[in-house]
């Protein structure tokens, strides 16, 4: 993120505050094999909950992918030259979103659903995305079942704010008042989370649903990235009795693994923030051993109260 992109998206007082995605459009009922690509990165946690829900609900064909490199610039998110822009040759996703809405001066981000007949962006805003491609199949679990809606956005909003983008405001904060108001938030959460999985093998019961993959893409980068580069540093998830084994559990999950790219993470992490890291030094470590065994199938719960 550059200087002036941090200047933006601050509230004058060291506090990140993250832009609002652009484009909103929804497509709730199965479109046609190749009608919609899907931009993502493999570093990026926000675009990582797409691809997890596309493999989950057998989207592969349905919807093409492609991924960018993880070095992104001024000009954003580059395509790699050896996964090159398969829909209209583009050299950063930056045109994607200029064709769109020529004014478009925002940070450009992923994930990015693309109809390829209309030639425009449909939507840039993850949580939205998971929705749809949760609706466009029946293939594998429900992961946003009617009756427990509520609930799940309930564990949503307080993840989003204190942990998914909280991670992003001690990070991103400019004063220290700022940093520590974040801090203690994403602390606070993570411990409610933990005390909540101590009964619990996943957020909701005995279900993975939404809520779980959109907290997994989190925690997954928190003890490689998260601790050091933004400075999250109370506690590793390694250092949880209940979240590291949760951790494993959905790491350990059919397919799960092939969508984290630690390189990828960490060299995106540590290379595109030159006000944090201006060395630009990608650290060794840390060593994780997440196909340890997790022991989670000792709780049973069909719902969560």
């Amino acid at each position: 993120m550059s200087k002036a992109q941090f200047s933006k998206e601050s509230d004058g007082e060291g506090r990140f505050v993250r832009q609002e995605s652009r484009f909103r459009e929804s497509v709730m009922e199965r479109p046609p094999a190749g009608r919609y690509h899907l931009y993502v990165s493999l570093a990026c946690p926000w675009a990582s909950r797409t691809v997890i829900v596309r493999q989950l609900k057998g989207l592969e064909d349905l919807l093409p992918m492609t991924v960018v490199d993880p070095i992104r610039d001024e000009r954003g998110w580059r395509f790699d030259p050896d996964r090159p822009d398969p829909v209209n040759g583009f050299a950063y996703l930056k045109q994607a979103y200029e064709l769109t809405d020529p004014d478009f001066a925002d940070r450009v981000t992923v994930p990015v659903l693309f109809d390829v007949e209309a030639n425009r962006i449909v939507n840039n805003e993850s949580a939205e995305i998971v929705r749809m491609l949760n609706a466009w199949s029946e293939v594998g679990p429900d992961l946003y079942p009617e009756d427990l809606r509520v609930a799940i956005d309930e564990v949503n909003d307080r993840v989003y704010h204190s942990v998914n983008n909280g991670v992003y405001r001690a990070g991103f904060a400019t004063s220290q008042e700022a940093y520590e108001e974040a801090f203690d938030e994403l602390f606070a959460t993570l411990d409610w989370l933990d005390d909540r999985l101590a009964t619990n093998r996943y957020l909701l019961g005995d279900e993975i649903t939404e809520a779980d993959w959109r907290l997994f893409v989190t925690l997954v980068r928190f003890d490689a990235v998260y601790v050091g580069h933004f400075k999250c540093n109370l506690r590793r998830i390694a250092d949880y009795e209940h979240l590291s084994g949760y951790l494993r559990d959905l790491y350990q999950q059919p397919r799960i693994a092939d969508t984290v790219d630690f390189d990828h993470i960490k060299r995106h992490y540590y290379l595109t923030h030159p006000q944090i890291n201006p060395t630009g030094i990608v650290p060794k470590g840390p060593e994780l051993d997440l196909w340890a065994p997790h022991e989670r199938e000792r709780l049973h719960r069909t719902r969560a109260a």
